[in-house]
């Protein structure tokens, strides 16, 4: 369990209280702000909580600080449902790649820079968990804001907006700039920080690609449905991420339908 304040110099995480098998010990609100400055950014307000919206506000109200924009790393409703009110809280406009999700804010686009008194983030377009995920790179602390692209713990669900080729090249892409950049850490959106973020990363892809082989293997044993290859490589899954776990099979078999690994027509669900 991590407590709240958790994170780097620049970097506070707020702890939602929603946790639950996809959310794992709640959403991370993250409070991103230069010391000494008074300008704040905040990552992804959470669920239309609004006790959590208001401790968010009053944490940096407290700092004798004022949030100047929040961000959202993607627009599943435990990171995004809240923005509206917390926009209201605090004046901030929200910005979001999704323009449905925008509150009086701007897009954000792939290597964007972001500025706030000092305080500099950059976009780093990760698609694959939705077709709208983004990650935030925060050079001054070198650490990166994942969003659901990479847990604290456990794995991402594959959503029916995403796509696996997407979030397999955006796992590459982000192992590139940890190492090019000598990254320290990955700040999620749900889970304790992870401090060896090489080694994650490798260990997401290689998962990728085992599970990618189970399913494979599953069609050549003749299971043809989502479900039929959940019941096989999923076995002893937890009966409430099942929904889960058919959209992460559908995704996959899609993509592998794509590299020719099985018949077209299997991709097609």
């Amino acid at each position: 369990m991590r407590i709240d304040g958790s994170g780097t110099l620049r970097a506070s995480c707020v702890l939602c209280p929603n946790p639950g098998p996809m959310t794992l010990d709640g959403t991370n609100t993250w409070v991103l702000r230069e010391p000494g400055s008074r300008g704040v950014v905040v990552v992804d307000p959470g669920p239309h909580d609004e006790r959590h919206l208001e401790r968010v506000a009053r944490t940096v109200q407290e700092q004798g600080a004022q949030v100047v924009a929040a961000l959202l790393s993607h627009h599943h409703f435990d990171h995004s449902e809240g923005a509206r009110y917390f926009s209201e809280l605090t004046g901030a406009p929200v910005h979001a790649v999704d323009p449905g999700y925008r509150i009086s804010g701007d897009g954000l686009t792939d290597g964007e820079v972001i500025t706030v008194d000092g305080l500099e983030l950059r976009v780093v377009a990760t698609p694959g968990h939705t077709a709208d995920s983004v990650s935030f790179y925060l050079p001054a602390d070198n650490v990166i804001l994942t969003g659901d692209t990479v847990l604290g713990a456990g794995t991402t669900v594959i959503a029916d907006d995403g796509g696996l080729s997407a979030y397999m090249d955006s796992l590459y892409r982000l192992r590139d700039l940890v190492v090019t950049h000598e990254v320290r850490a990955l700040l999620p959106g749900h889970g304790p920080i992870c401090t060896d973020p090489l080694a994650k990363l490798t260990e997401y892809i290689e998962h990728r690609e085992e599970r990618l082989r189970q399913v494979a293997d599953a069609v050549q044993a003749g299971d043809r449905t989502p479900m039929e290859v959940v019941a096989r490589v999923y076995a002893d899954i937890d009966p409430s991420v099942l929904p889960a776990a058919e959209s992460s099979v559908r995704a996959q078999l899609r993509y592998l339908a794509e590299r020719g690994d099985i018949p077209a027509e299997l991709g097609q669900v």
